[in-house]
């Protein structure tokens, strides 16, 4: 029997720092490091949070006796990061002076990659990130809108959606690459993703598809600018009526949907409506994204936070069937997702790529350091 693979998996949120520990797919650890909110009221960069969140995940190394010595493999999670497709990239000193200097947004994901470098370095354990948030696996044709000067993102929930997109491959008996899937990834924020040749080949993101518990979803441009231009808010809460103040949050000053469901059960018919009009723009998400390949589609698949709502998942289900039989995942498996694809790696059925993007004007990773200096800056 071959020897089991040891890997340490490292996954930051807003909140928190989650770590596990797998011997191959199996998890034997697990920890959430919670990080208080006054601890990082200071922050405004991502980076400024990297010695209190590093610190804590050396007292909790200490703690469990682990020997990162011991490890195969150190898997964080993608970062906020420029010109990635999904997938594993090594970690070295391009990509944490990219994720420090010049990351895509001041998302704290960003620092996994960061502190897998640090340990990688000090233990010798080779690191990769996996399927960061920012992967974009569409064509160029796929970035196209109606105005040149704005480009599209065509990125989703990567992580969670890929994964389940492979689950759902594993119970038809085929190929994740032969599979066309709809992955509609229902949480806080909504994406969804139409994988097909192994890739995600078109998405909806936020901004472009359902509302949301915390964000607007797609709106009528003519309506935002006049919101822009009324004079009643700055560029930043304009940004956070958007993502963080939108959907629910708009509508009723939560962003659990239980506490929506809640209303509802207790006969509110406005909080029906707005829950069906987000299920309805969902399904309407789903349609959109169905003919991307003319039609052919194998499965939808919902999952996320909000896909442990029977209610919102039946409303869904209802009118998106026609197209694909819908299964139902709830939740997300991050951590064994970021597991599973060091493993794939490491059996050699993945290659890790060297990630080697540069900002426009720089021809090497020292010129830039050069400008950086020494100081830190997003």
């Amino acid at each position: 029997m071959a020897n089991k693979k040891r890997i340490l998996t490292i996954n930051p949120g807003s909140t928190s720092t989650k770590l596990a520990l797998f011997e191959d797919e199996t998890e034997l650890l697990k920890q959430e490091l919670a990080i208080r909110a006054e601890d990082i009221a200071h922050c405004t960069l991502m980076i400024q949070q990297l010695d209190i969140r590093m610190q804590s995940i050396r007292n909790f190394i200490q703690e469990a006796k682990l020997d990162l010595s011991t490890l195969d493999m150190i898997v964080a999670r993608g970062g906020s990061i420029h010109g990635v497709r999904s997938g594993a990239y090594l970690i070295d000193a391009h990509v944490d002076a990219m994720l420090r200097y010049r990351p895509r947004s001041q998302h704290v994901s960003s620092l996994a990659a960061i502190i897998a470098y640090q340990l990688s370095l000090e233990s010798g354990v080779p690191a990769i990130f996996y399927d960061a948030p920012s992967a974009d696996d569409a064509d160029e044709i796929m970035h196209y809108t109606g105005l040149p000067e704005c480009r599209r993102f065509v990125t989703s929930h990567c992580l969670n959606s890929k994964m389940v997109a492979r689950q759902v491959a594993e119970r038809l008996g085929k190929p994740y690459e032969a599979c066309n899937i709809i992955v509609a990834h229902l949480g806080g924020g909504i994406t969804m993703a139409f994988h097909s040749g192994g890739r995600m080949v078109d998405t909806l993101l936020d901004d472009a598809g359902p509302m949301s518990p915390q964000r607007a979803g797609r709106i009528p441009v003519t309506d935002v600018i006049n919101l822009c231009y009324s004079g009643r808010y700055t560029r930043e809460e304009m940004a956070n009526k958007m993502r963080g103040r939108g959907g629910l949050v708009a509508w009723f000053g939560v962003n659990d949907a239980r506490d929506v469901e809640a209303m509802i059960d207790a006969g509110d018919q406005k909080a029906k409506e707005v829950y069906w009009y987000m299920a309805y723009q969902i399904a309407k998400g789903i349609g959109e994204l169905s003919v991307v390949q003319s039609g052919k589609l194998d499965r939808i698949v919902l999952t996320g936070g909000l896909a442990w709502s029977k209610r919102l998942t039946d409303w869904v289900t209802e009118r998106v069937e026609f197209l694909a039989p819908v299964i139902v995942i709830p939740g997300e498996q991050e951590m064994l997702a970021l597991a599973q694809g060091g493993m794939r790696v490491l059996r050699g059925e993945e290659e890790a790529r060297r990630y080697t993007w540069l900002p426009p004007g720089y021809d090497s990773l020292e010129a830039f350091l050069k400008d950086c200096g020494s100081g830190e800056r997003g």
